[in-house]
Protein backbone atom coordinates (compact mmCIF):
# COMPACT_ATOMS: atom_id res chain seq x y z
CA UNK A 1 0.00 0.00 0.00
CA UNK A 2 2.48 2.54 1.24
CA UNK A 3 4.49 1.47 -2.29
CA UNK A 4 1.69 2.28 -3.98
CA UNK A 5 1.78 5.85 -2.88
CA UNK A 6 5.56 6.22 -2.76
CA UNK A 7 5.19 5.36 -6.72
CA UNK A 8 1.98 8.08 -7.15
CA UNK A 9 4.27 10.75 -5.87
CA UNK A 10 7.27 10.15 -7.77
CA UNK A 11 4.70 10.43 -10.62
CA UNK A 12 3.42 13.61 -9.31
CA UNK A 13 6.66 14.86 -9.00
CA UNK A 14 7.45 14.27 -12.71
CA UNK A 15 4.26 15.90 -13.60
CA UNK A 16 5.10 19.05 -11.37
CA UNK A 17 8.83 19.09 -12.57
CA UNK A 18 7.38 18.83 -16.89
CA UNK A 19 5.09 22.19 -15.76
CA UNK A 20 7.59 24.01 -14.60
CA UNK A 21 10.59 23.20 -17.24
CA UNK A 22 9.51 26.12 -19.13
CA UNK A 23 9.98 29.23 -16.70
CA UNK A 24 12.69 26.91 -14.31
CA UNK A 25 16.07 26.31 -15.91
CA UNK A 26 17.06 23.24 -13.90
CA UNK A 27 14.15 21.67 -13.89
CA UNK A 28 13.87 21.99 -17.67
CA UNK A 29 17.51 20.21 -17.72
CA UNK A 30 15.88 17.74 -15.14
CA UNK A 31 12.83 16.65 -17.99
CA UNK A 32 15.12 16.98 -21.16
CA UNK A 33 18.26 14.89 -19.73
CA UNK A 34 16.18 12.12 -18.73
CA UNK A 35 14.49 12.34 -21.93
CA UNK A 36 14.74 8.97 -24.22
CA UNK A 37 17.35 7.87 -21.67
CA UNK A 38 16.78 4.56 -23.10
CA UNK A 39 18.38 5.05 -26.46
CA UNK A 40 21.06 7.25 -24.55
CA UNK A 41 21.61 4.04 -22.55
CA UNK A 42 22.02 1.84 -25.24
CA UNK A 43 23.85 3.97 -26.99
CA UNK A 44 27.00 3.94 -24.95
CA UNK A 45 26.77 -0.08 -24.10
CA UNK A 46 26.41 -1.16 -27.57
CA UNK A 47 29.68 -3.36 -28.43
CA UNK A 48 30.53 -3.54 -24.44
CA UNK A 49 31.63 -6.62 -23.63
CA UNK A 50 33.43 -5.78 -19.66
CA UNK A 51 31.44 -5.96 -16.26
CA UNK A 52 29.77 -2.81 -15.36
CA UNK A 53 29.67 -1.12 -11.21
CA UNK A 54 27.19 1.31 -11.49
CA UNK A 55 27.99 4.61 -8.97
CA UNK A 56 25.15 6.70 -8.18
CA UNK A 57 25.22 10.32 -6.25
CA UNK A 58 22.46 13.11 -5.83
CA UNK A 59 24.53 15.43 -7.23
CA UNK A 60 27.92 17.18 -7.07
CA UNK A 61 28.60 17.12 -3.07
CA UNK A 62 27.72 13.28 -3.43
CA UNK A 63 29.92 13.06 -6.45
CA UNK A 64 32.96 14.49 -4.32
CA UNK A 65 32.18 11.70 -1.56
CA UNK A 66 32.15 8.78 -4.67
CA UNK A 67 34.56 10.00 -6.58
CA UNK A 68 37.73 8.28 -4.33
CA UNK A 69 35.76 5.13 -4.11
CA UNK A 70 35.04 5.29 -7.94
CA UNK A 71 39.11 6.05 -8.10
CA UNK A 72 40.20 3.46 -6.01
CA UNK A 73 37.62 1.04 -7.73
CA UNK A 74 39.40 1.76 -11.09
CA UNK A 75 42.81 0.95 -10.04
CA UNK A 76 42.03 -2.47 -8.20
CA UNK A 77 39.16 -3.41 -10.50
CA UNK A 78 40.93 -1.96 -14.25
CA UNK A 79 38.70 -4.47 -16.55
CA UNK A 80 35.33 -3.55 -14.99
CA UNK A 81 32.93 -0.26 -16.96
CA UNK A 82 31.72 2.52 -14.34
CA UNK A 83 28.56 4.12 -14.63
CA UNK A 84 27.76 7.36 -12.54
CA UNK A 85 24.09 8.62 -12.64
CA UNK A 86 22.87 11.80 -10.70
CA UNK A 87 19.25 12.89 -9.84
CA UNK A 88 20.56 16.57 -10.04
CA UNK A 89 21.25 18.69 -12.68
CA UNK A 90 23.44 20.96 -10.24
CA UNK A 91 25.76 17.37 -10.26
CA UNK A 92 25.91 15.67 -13.88
CA UNK A 93 25.85 19.30 -15.93
CA UNK A 94 29.15 19.99 -13.75
CA UNK A 95 30.23 16.33 -14.60
CA UNK A 96 29.24 14.74 -17.20
CA UNK A 97 32.26 14.73 -18.68
CA UNK A 98 34.10 13.40 -15.84
CA UNK A 99 36.93 11.14 -17.18
CA UNK A 100 36.87 8.90 -14.00
CA UNK A 101 33.48 7.14 -15.62
CA UNK A 102 33.36 5.22 -18.56
CA UNK A 103 29.17 6.12 -18.72
CA UNK A 104 28.16 9.07 -17.22
CA UNK A 105 23.86 10.16 -17.00
CA UNK A 106 20.94 11.10 -15.42
CA UNK A 107 19.27 8.46 -13.12
CA UNK A 108 15.82 7.84 -14.48
CA UNK A 109 12.91 8.76 -12.45
CA UNK A 110 12.46 5.90 -10.03
CA UNK A 111 8.91 4.24 -11.01
CA UNK A 112 8.65 0.36 -11.58
CA UNK A 113 9.09 0.30 -15.04
CA UNK A 114 12.42 2.71 -14.98
CA UNK A 115 13.94 0.40 -12.69
CA UNK A 116 13.49 -2.55 -14.41
CA UNK A 117 14.54 -1.94 -17.78
CA UNK A 118 17.42 0.41 -16.27
CA UNK A 119 18.74 -2.64 -14.30
CA UNK A 120 18.23 -5.43 -17.48
CA UNK A 121 20.51 -3.08 -19.37
CA UNK A 122 23.05 -2.16 -17.71
CA UNK A 123 23.17 -5.44 -15.69
CA UNK A 124 25.55 -4.38 -12.78
CA UNK A 125 27.45 -6.63 -11.00
CA UNK A 126 27.61 -4.06 -8.17
CA UNK A 127 25.83 -0.55 -7.41
CA UNK A 128 26.84 2.02 -4.92
CA UNK A 129 24.72 4.68 -3.28
CA UNK A 130 26.33 7.63 -1.61
CA UNK A 131 25.10 9.05 1.50
CA UNK A 132 21.50 9.87 1.02
CA UNK A 133 20.16 8.07 -1.86
CA UNK A 134 17.39 5.25 -1.04
CA UNK A 135 15.39 4.64 -4.04
CA UNK A 136 12.70 2.16 -3.69
CA UNK A 137 12.17 0.94 -7.45
CA UNK A 138 15.83 0.68 -7.82
CA UNK A 139 16.81 -1.22 -4.90
CA UNK A 140 13.78 -4.00 -5.23
CA UNK A 141 15.01 -4.47 -8.34
CA UNK A 142 18.57 -5.01 -7.93
CA UNK A 143 17.11 -7.30 -4.99
CA UNK A 144 15.43 -9.18 -7.14
CA UNK A 145 18.53 -9.96 -9.49
CA UNK A 146 20.63 -10.79 -6.38
CA UNK A 147 22.52 -7.54 -7.15
CA UNK A 148 25.06 -6.44 -4.44
CA UNK A 149 24.24 -2.90 -3.19
CA UNK A 150 26.38 -0.78 -0.97
CA UNK A 151 26.17 2.85 0.34
CA UNK A 152 28.87 4.39 2.20
CA UNK A 153 29.11 7.46 3.62
CA UNK A 154 25.95 7.46 5.03
CA UNK A 155 24.76 9.53 7.53
CA UNK A 156 21.53 8.73 9.55
CA UNK A 157 19.70 11.18 12.16
CA UNK A 158 16.61 10.23 14.71
CA UNK A 159 14.29 12.31 13.06
CA UNK A 160 14.04 10.08 9.71
CA UNK A 161 11.72 8.38 8.95
CA UNK A 162 13.39 4.73 9.53
CA UNK A 163 13.60 5.69 13.18
CA UNK A 164 9.99 6.71 13.73
CA UNK A 165 7.01 5.18 14.92
CA UNK A 166 4.74 6.24 12.07
CA UNK A 167 3.22 2.63 10.99
CA UNK A 168 3.35 0.87 7.97
CA UNK A 169 5.55 4.19 6.29
CA UNK A 170 8.65 3.54 9.02
CA UNK A 171 7.94 -0.08 8.06
CA UNK A 172 7.93 0.78 4.34
CA UNK A 173 11.56 3.03 5.11
CA UNK A 174 12.81 1.08 7.19
CA UNK A 175 12.37 -2.30 4.37
CA UNK A 176 14.54 -0.01 1.99
CA UNK A 177 17.40 -0.18 4.34
CA UNK A 178 17.40 -3.97 4.08
CA UNK A 179 17.75 -4.18 0.82
CA UNK A 180 21.54 -3.15 1.08
CA UNK A 181 24.35 -5.88 1.29
CA UNK A 182 26.01 -3.44 3.50
CA UNK A 183 25.74 0.58 4.30
CA UNK A 184 28.98 2.31 5.74
CA UNK A 185 28.54 5.23 7.94
CA UNK A 186 29.89 8.17 8.83
CA UNK A 187 29.34 8.65 12.94
CA UNK A 188 29.06 6.35 15.46
CA UNK A 189 25.16 7.68 16.22
CA UNK A 190 24.55 6.34 12.85
CA UNK A 191 25.72 2.87 13.76
CA UNK A 192 23.34 3.11 16.60
CA UNK A 193 20.55 4.49 15.19
CA UNK A 194 20.92 1.24 12.86
CA UNK A 195 21.63 -1.37 15.44
CA UNK A 196 17.96 0.06 17.42
CA UNK A 197 15.62 -1.43 14.26
CA UNK A 198 17.75 -4.69 13.84
CA UNK A 199 20.24 -3.40 11.33
CA UNK A 200 24.26 -5.14 11.99
CA UNK A 201 25.57 -5.42 8.41
CA UNK A 202 27.15 -1.67 9.15
CA UNK A 203 30.08 -0.20 9.52
CA UNK A 204 31.91 2.71 11.18
CA UNK A 205 34.19 3.84 8.04
CA UNK A 206 33.94 7.49 8.25
CA UNK A 207 33.12 10.03 5.29
CA UNK A 208 35.33 9.67 2.35
CA UNK A 209 35.36 13.44 1.47
CA UNK A 210 38.67 13.87 4.11
CA UNK A 211 40.18 11.24 1.59
CA UNK A 212 39.36 13.61 -1.54
CA UNK A 213 40.23 17.10 0.17
CA UNK A 214 42.98 15.31 1.39
CA UNK A 215 44.00 14.57 -2.01
CA UNK A 216 42.96 17.92 -3.88
CA UNK A 217 45.31 19.50 -1.19
CA UNK A 218 48.34 17.49 -1.78
CA UNK A 219 47.52 18.18 -5.62
CA UNK A 220 46.35 21.06 -5.63
CA UNK A 221 46.81 23.75 -8.49
CA UNK A 222 48.57 26.77 -8.92
CA UNK A 223 46.39 30.04 -9.59
CA UNK A 224 48.71 33.02 -10.27
CA UNK A 225 46.19 34.96 -10.66
CA UNK A 226 44.72 34.40 -7.17
CA UNK A 227 48.46 34.23 -5.98
CA UNK A 228 49.24 38.16 -7.52
CA UNK A 229 45.62 39.29 -5.87
CA UNK A 230 46.75 37.70 -2.26
CA UNK A 231 50.39 39.53 -2.90
CA UNK A 232 51.17 39.52 1.03
CA UNK A 233 47.71 40.68 2.12
CA UNK A 234 45.73 38.61 4.80
CA UNK A 235 42.94 36.84 2.47
CA UNK A 236 39.45 35.59 3.33
CA UNK A 237 37.88 33.13 0.89
CA UNK A 238 33.83 33.42 0.28
CA UNK A 239 33.06 29.62 -1.57
CA UNK A 240 29.60 28.79 -2.33
CA UNK A 241 28.29 32.16 -1.43
CA UNK A 242 24.51 32.59 -2.23
CA UNK A 243 22.66 36.14 -1.62
CA UNK A 244 21.75 35.15 1.67
CA UNK A 245 26.43 34.88 2.74
CA UNK A 246 26.81 37.97 0.68
CA UNK A 247 23.99 40.13 2.71
CA UNK A 248 26.00 39.53 5.37
CA UNK A 249 29.55 39.77 4.43
CA UNK A 250 29.26 42.92 1.67
CA UNK A 251 28.38 45.27 4.80
CA UNK A 252 31.22 44.09 6.65
CA UNK A 253 33.95 44.52 3.73
CA UNK A 254 32.72 47.33 2.88
CA UNK A 255 33.66 48.85 6.66
CA UNK A 256 36.31 46.53 7.25
CA UNK A 257 39.26 49.10 7.28
CA UNK A 258 42.81 46.60 7.99
CA UNK A 259 44.75 45.26 5.67
CA UNK A 260 42.37 42.03 3.80
CA UNK A 261 41.62 40.81 0.42
CA UNK A 262 38.32 38.88 -0.15
CA UNK A 263 38.04 36.27 -3.12
CA UNK A 264 34.60 35.61 -3.25
CA UNK A 265 33.80 32.46 -5.48
CA UNK A 266 29.49 32.01 -5.77
CA UNK A 267 27.94 28.63 -6.00
CA UNK A 268 25.85 29.38 -9.03
CA UNK A 269 27.65 31.96 -12.01
CA UNK A 270 24.99 34.33 -12.50
CA UNK A 271 26.66 37.46 -14.16
CA UNK A 272 23.97 39.64 -13.19
CA UNK A 273 24.15 38.88 -9.33
CA UNK A 274 28.06 38.79 -9.72
CA UNK A 275 27.32 42.47 -10.89
CA UNK A 276 25.40 43.47 -8.28
CA UNK A 277 26.97 42.64 -5.90
CA UNK A 278 29.83 44.56 -7.18
CA UNK A 279 27.46 47.43 -7.30
CA UNK A 280 26.91 47.24 -3.67
CA UNK A 281 30.69 47.36 -2.91
CA UNK A 282 32.73 50.28 -1.94
CA UNK A 283 35.96 48.92 -2.54
CA UNK A 284 37.56 48.08 -5.91
CA UNK A 285 36.99 44.37 -7.25
CA UNK A 286 37.45 42.63 -10.29
CA UNK A 287 36.37 39.65 -12.01
CA UNK A 288 39.06 36.64 -12.63
CA UNK A 289 37.88 36.05 -16.23
CA UNK A 290 38.46 39.74 -17.05
CA UNK A 291 41.86 40.66 -15.44
CA UNK A 292 45.55 39.29 -15.54
CA UNK A 293 48.52 38.78 -13.09
CA UNK A 294 49.55 42.41 -12.92
CA UNK A 295 46.01 44.07 -12.80
CA UNK A 296 45.15 41.60 -9.94
CA UNK A 297 47.24 43.10 -7.32
CA UNK A 298 46.11 46.31 -7.96
CA UNK A 299 41.85 45.27 -6.55
CA UNK A 300 40.89 44.70 -3.15
CA UNK A 301 37.92 41.84 -3.96
CA UNK A 302 38.15 39.17 -6.53
CA UNK A 303 34.80 37.35 -8.07
CA UNK A 304 35.24 33.88 -9.28
CA UNK A 305 33.16 33.46 -12.72
CA UNK A 306 34.19 29.85 -13.16
CA UNK A 307 33.45 26.64 -12.12
CA UNK A 308 36.45 23.88 -10.60
CA UNK A 309 38.48 26.55 -8.96
CA UNK A 310 37.26 26.81 -5.44
CA UNK A 311 39.16 23.69 -3.72
CA UNK A 312 42.43 25.05 -5.23
CA UNK A 313 41.89 28.81 -4.04
CA UNK A 314 41.57 27.83 -0.57
CA UNK A 315 45.26 27.41 -0.57
CA UNK A 316 45.99 31.30 -0.56
CA UNK A 317 43.53 32.05 2.08
CA UNK A 318 43.98 32.88 6.65
CA UNK A 319 40.36 32.28 6.44
CA UNK A 320 37.20 31.11 5.01
CA UNK A 321 33.80 31.75 4.86
CA UNK A 322 31.60 28.74 3.46
CA UNK A 323 28.33 29.29 1.98
CA UNK A 324 24.78 27.43 2.19
CA UNK A 325 24.16 27.65 6.10
CA UNK A 326 21.55 30.88 5.95
CA UNK A 327 19.91 28.30 3.65
CA UNK A 328 19.16 24.88 2.79
CA UNK A 329 22.49 23.42 4.51
CA UNK A 330 26.09 24.05 4.44
CA UNK A 331 28.35 23.66 1.46
CA UNK A 332 31.25 21.74 1.82
CA UNK A 333 33.91 22.97 4.47
CA UNK A 334 36.15 20.40 4.51
CA UNK A 335 37.79 22.07 1.49
CA UNK A 336 39.33 24.75 3.01
CA UNK A 337 39.73 22.78 6.29
CA UNK A 338 42.49 20.44 4.90
CA UNK A 339 44.54 23.81 4.24
CA UNK A 340 44.22 24.52 7.66
CA UNK A 341 42.45 28.00 8.50
CA UNK A 342 39.71 29.62 10.89
CA UNK A 343 36.10 28.97 8.53
CA UNK A 344 33.03 30.33 9.05
CA UNK A 345 29.37 30.02 8.00
CA UNK A 346 25.82 30.78 8.83
CA UNK A 347 23.78 29.08 11.30
CA UNK A 348 22.32 25.96 9.40
CA UNK A 349 24.73 23.60 9.82
CA UNK A 350 23.97 20.70 12.50
CA UNK A 351 23.49 17.95 9.99
CA UNK A 352 26.79 18.25 9.06
CA UNK A 353 29.23 16.36 11.62
CA UNK A 354 32.48 18.22 10.45
CA UNK A 355 30.64 21.55 11.27
CA UNK A 356 29.54 20.56 14.26
CA UNK A 357 32.76 18.81 15.18
CA UNK A 358 35.17 21.97 14.29
CA UNK A 359 32.85 23.94 16.63
CA UNK A 360 33.84 22.49 19.17
CA UNK A 361 37.20 22.24 18.76
CA UNK A 362 37.18 25.63 18.32
CA UNK A 363 38.05 25.99 14.44
CA UNK A 364 35.00 26.93 13.02
CA UNK A 365 32.25 29.78 14.12
CA UNK A 366 28.79 30.32 13.26
CA UNK A 367 27.08 33.41 12.58
CA UNK A 368 24.11 34.97 12.12
CA UNK A 369 24.56 38.21 10.93
CA UNK A 370 26.99 40.96 10.22
CA UNK A 371 28.25 41.89 13.52
CA UNK A 372 28.56 38.50 14.29
CA UNK A 373 30.52 37.76 11.62
CA UNK A 374 32.57 40.91 12.13
CA UNK A 375 33.28 39.95 16.12
CA UNK A 376 34.01 36.57 15.68
CA UNK A 377 35.92 37.38 12.17
CA UNK A 378 37.99 40.13 14.20
CA UNK A 379 39.30 38.09 17.04
CA UNK A 380 40.42 35.67 14.78
CA UNK A 381 42.15 38.24 12.62
CA UNK A 382 43.93 40.42 15.29
CA UNK A 383 44.60 37.20 17.64
CA UNK A 384 45.13 34.25 15.48
CA UNK A 385 44.18 30.95 17.74
CA UNK A 386 45.79 27.42 17.29
CA UNK A 387 41.95 27.17 14.71
CA UNK A 388 44.79 26.97 11.48
CA UNK A 389 46.46 23.60 13.06
CA UNK A 390 42.99 22.48 14.80
CA UNK A 391 41.27 22.15 11.29
CA UNK A 392 43.95 20.93 9.33
CA UNK A 393 44.50 17.66 12.06
CA UNK A 394 40.46 17.54 12.20
CA UNK A 395 40.91 16.47 8.14
CA UNK A 396 44.50 14.40 8.35
CA UNK A 397 43.01 12.07 11.35
CA UNK A 398 40.02 11.19 9.66
CA UNK A 399 41.21 10.29 6.06
CA UNK A 400 40.84 6.69 5.51
CA UNK A 401 37.14 5.93 4.76
CA UNK A 402 37.92 5.19 1.06
CA UNK A 403 39.60 1.74 2.55
CA UNK A 404 37.47 0.72 4.46
CA UNK A 405 35.10 0.72 1.66
CA UNK A 406 37.06 -1.14 -0.42
CA UNK A 407 37.78 -3.87 1.82
CA UNK A 408 33.78 -4.55 1.92
CA UNK A 409 33.92 -4.77 -2.12
CA UNK A 410 36.59 -7.05 -2.04
CA UNK A 411 34.80 -8.93 0.40
CA UNK A 412 32.13 -9.68 -1.55
CA UNK A 413 33.69 -9.41 -5.16
CA UNK A 414 35.14 -12.51 -3.88
CA UNK A 415 32.40 -14.43 -2.19
CA UNK A 416 30.76 -13.69 -5.97
CA UNK A 417 33.71 -15.31 -7.24
CA UNK A 418 33.12 -18.23 -5.06
CA UNK A 419 29.66 -18.37 -5.73
CA UNK A 420 30.49 -18.22 -9.66
CA UNK A 421 32.95 -21.27 -9.62
CA UNK A 422 30.67 -23.46 -7.39
CA UNK A 423 27.99 -23.42 -10.36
Amino acid sequence: MVSGFYNAGIAVYQGLLRLAAPFNQKAQQWVTGRRNWQSTLNSFLAGNAFPIVWFHAASLGEFEQGRPVMEAFREQYPNYKILLTFFSPSGYEVRKNYAGADYVLYLPADTPANAREFVRLVKPEMVFFIKYEFWYNYLHELRKRNIPIISFSTIFRPNQLFFRELGPISQFYKSLLGYFDHILVQNQESVDLLASIGMTNVTLAGDTRFDRVAHVASTKKDIPIAQAFKSETPLLVVGSAWQADMAILLPFINQFDKPLKVIIAPHEIHDDEIERWRSQLTKTSIRFSQTNVADAQTADVLFIDNIGMLSSLYQYGEFAHIGGAFGKGLHNILEAATFGMPLFFGPNYTKFQEAVDLIKEGAAFPVRDTSEFQTAFVKQYENPSEATLISRHYVLRNIGATEKVMDVVKKIMSERMKERKSE
